[in-house]
């Protein structure tokens, strides 16, 4: 079966998903890093959110690879590595606003779908049970509080990145509200999605719970 992981900024969805993956033997497919990757790479040509008809023909243009690996997943761009690359704050800041427009979503979303068309896939980003796949056999909204998801990430980032945990709890609360009011599949909980608070529990608590919920589902479906 399929199962979508949802939710908003740091909320722990790739690192969840990637483990829920590789314990149920599934494929781990990282939207969020398609996502920066159009970003990166347009940020480097040069190319604006707003200058729309361009970035099309950029986010066409591209051939994106999530390869996995001995340390999670690495994310290729026309054969490049941008692994580390699309996670720097540069990226973060704007690519809410490049995952807005509908040309970009409908590239990397008919992608997405193509990934997902054998089963056996776990997807994470923000509208992957709402949009990209509704019909995921399992659909798990994944969040916690503003002050616990910059928490999280204040003590994932580098000391290169220099940055306060109030500017933190700023940046992610305008990550929510960018991502819940855009026009263009905006994040929301699926109404058959379980939700998950992920606020006081341990990536292995809520690793467990989602294949837990997996487990029955598919009891449940035999």
């Amino acid at each position: 079966m399929n199962i979508a992981i949802d939710g908003p900024a740091g909320a722990g969805k790739s690192t969840v998903a990637r483990k829920v993956a590789e314990q149920l033997g599934y494929v781990y497919i990282d939207t969020g890093a398609m996502y920066r990757a159009v970003t990166y790479t347009a940020q480097r040509a040069g190319v604006l959110p707003e200058q729309t008809a361009r970035l099309a023909e950029l986010t066409r243009s591209l051939q994106i690879d999530l390869r996995p690996g001995e340390h999670g997943q690495s994310v290729y761009v026309n054969g490049e590595d941008v692994t580390s690359s699309i996670r720097s704050r540069e990226v973060t800041l704007q690519v809410s606003h490049y995952a807005a427009i509908e040309s970009v979503r409908d590239v990397l979303g008919a992608l997405q779908r193509q990934l997902a068309a054998r089963k056996g896939v776990v997807m994470d980003g923000r509208d992957i049970g709402s949009h990209v796949l509704p019909n995921a056999e399992l659909k798990v909204f994944l969040t916690a509080s503003v002050q616990e998801r910059a928490a999280r990430r204040y003590r994932e980032i580098s000391d290169s990145q220099s940055i306060t945990l109030r500017q933190l709890e700023s940046e992610i609360a305008e990550r929510d509200r960018l991502d819940e009011q855009r026009a263009i599949s905006p994040l929301v909980c699926a109404s058959d999605a379980v939700v998950l608070d992920s606020t006081g529990m341990t990536i292995d608590e809520v690793i467990a719970a989602i294949v837990n919920l997996s487990r029955t589902k598919l009891a449940e479906a035999k």
